[in-house]
């Protein structure tokens, strides 16, 4: 009598999964759609965040370049830190660090003078009488000497127009300026948080006293304009101009109607 077939033997461990009935494998086609909407997710989640960092950005950008333009009427650019990242930043109101680099025109009356200026732990917090602080305030002020003749010239009526040109002697840590056959020898010096300058000599028609006064006139117009509290630390002389360091403590943030420049923050 003919024995039935034997039975089929089992599939080997580690063999290809059933299929479904459909022409595919029902386990191998459920892991690959979770992976593949787990990817997806992760790309939309990553792209949500690097456009809202775009976003950010050029607020921020639209906003902190006006003001600082505004300050020193002048063009103006602005870099930040990215730890953490600029997002977080922005939408908690604390940056970390922010930097801004003038063009080099000016700095409110003085022609020919570049500021690059840092600021650290910027809190925006909406007071009375505030709109925020900044925990800290660095800046370098380098003057040209073609800015110096010029900021001289254009505030200094009468004297400033006989200034023909203006050198430096970072020797001597002196700016001679020049009117002609004639010439006033003055020393850029820290005095209590204000940046002045010292007469030395004078060679031509002018008394010294009279000179002096009319440069503590200009140097004091520059000092009173700093927002922010900021005041001298340094000077020096280079060939080429003068080198100021500002610096600025725990400033507060003016409203509006102390500063019409931090309206839009």
């Amino acid at each position: 009598m003919p024995q039935p077939p034997a039975p089929p033997p089992p599939p080997v461990s580690g063999g290809r999964p059933a299929d479904d009935g459909k022409g595919r494998a029902a386990g191998f086609f459920t892991r690959q759609t979770v992976f593949l909407i787990a990817v997806i997710a992760v790309a939309l989640v990553a792209g949500g965040l690097a456009g809202g960092e775009l976003y950010a950005r050029h607020r921020a950008d639209g906003i902190l370049v006006g003001i600082a333009e505004c300050v020193v009427e002048d063009g103006a650019t602005i870099s930040y830190g990215v730890n953490p990242p600029f997002l977080w930043q922005h939408l908690t109101g604390h940056y970390t660090n922010i930097s801004v680099h003038t063009a080099g025109d000016r700095v409110q009356s003085a022609d020919g003078m570049t500021a690059d200026v840092t600021l650290e732990d910027v809190r925006l917090q909406d007071s009375a009488d505030a709109k925020g602080t900044i925990g800290s305030l660095d800046a370098t002020l380098t003057w040209r000497s073609e800015g110096i003749k010029d900021t001289v010239a254009a505030n200094l009526p009468g004297v400033g127009a006989l200034v023909t040109g203006v050198s430096t002697d970072p020797g001597a840590g002196t700016i001679i300026l020049q009117a002609g056959s004639n010439s006033v020898t003055a020393k850029p010096v820290v005095a209590e948080g204000d940046l002045n300058l010292q007469v030395l000599d004078v060679s031509g028609p002018f008394p010294k006293d009279t000179v002096q006064t009319a440069l503590d006139d200009l140097t004091r117009k520059l000092n009173d304009n700093y927002p922010l509290g900021i005041e001298a630390d340094s000077v020096e002389v280079t060939g080429s101009g003068v080198i100021g360091r500002f610096s600025s403590r725990d400033a507060s943030i003016p409203r509006e109607d102390a500063n019409p420049c931090f309206a839009r923050l």
